[in-house]
């Protein structure tokens, strides 16, 4: 049986939390055009385009300002005060994966996100204790495609077999699957140690 030595994380909602309340502060003229624009930042698509980034995230804002010249400046709001989404670190999840990096354990990165991220990654010393990471928008391609997990394993030279994925979204963890590692559904810290610890056991000296 191979022993697990790669431990690989989403970020959103598994590395930092976020969300788009402070959206309620851009100075819309009316609740229903409120909601409205988090319905359109909401919008699968519209998540696949920013983290696709086939265009600049720049450039889509501008492009979403011609589309939507109502809300030009709210816009701009949502490109200017980005960072203000991601609201904090998971809890427990800086000391618990500085635990299994003491353990021996290599960990890893693998996100949806626009290229923005890097000014995320910047505020928040959890991803200081990440090994390596593939960023969708990088690459012009997004989770679950099965490419972007073969992106990572080739990067850095890991065997599926050898990994364990976590991601709050269950088709991007069937996707992990299917590539051959074993993979977790995140919910809650306490909740994805519960469910790693026993795909561990036996992991004396992983490396």
């Amino acid at each position: 049986m191979n022993m697990i030595k790669n431990l690989i994380y989403d970020f959103g909602r598994v590395l930092v939390t976020y969300d788009f309340e402070h959206i309620s502060s851009f100075g819309f003229a009316s609740e229903e055009d409120l909601q409205s624009f988090v319905h359109i930042v909401s919008d699968p698509a519209f998540v696949r385009r920013c983290d696709l980034e086939l265009i600049p995230f720049e450039d889509l804002i501008r492009e979403m300002q011609h589309t939507y010249p109502q809300w030009e400046r709210q816009w701009q709001l949502f490109y200017d005060r980005y960072l203000e989404f991601v609201t904090g670190e998971m809890p427990g999840m800086y000391a618990y994966m500085t635990e299994l990096k003491a353990r021996g354990y290599k960990l890893y990165g693998l996100s949806n996100w626009c290229s923005t991220i890097y000014r995320v990654m910047k505020e928040y010393k959890i991803f200081n204790l990440l090994d390596g990471f593939v960023v969708s928008s990088d690459y012009q391609v997004v989770k679950p495609d099965p490419a972007i997990y073969r992106i990572l394993l080739d990067k850095y030279d890991l065997k599926a077999e050898e990994c364990v994925f976590a991601d709050d979204r269950a088709d991007n963890v069937e996707a992990a699957q299917q590539v051959g590692m074993q993979a977790i559904v995140f919910t809650t810290t306490e909740a994805y140690k519960e469910a790693l610890e026993p795909l561990l056991a036996g992991n004396e000296d992983p490396i």
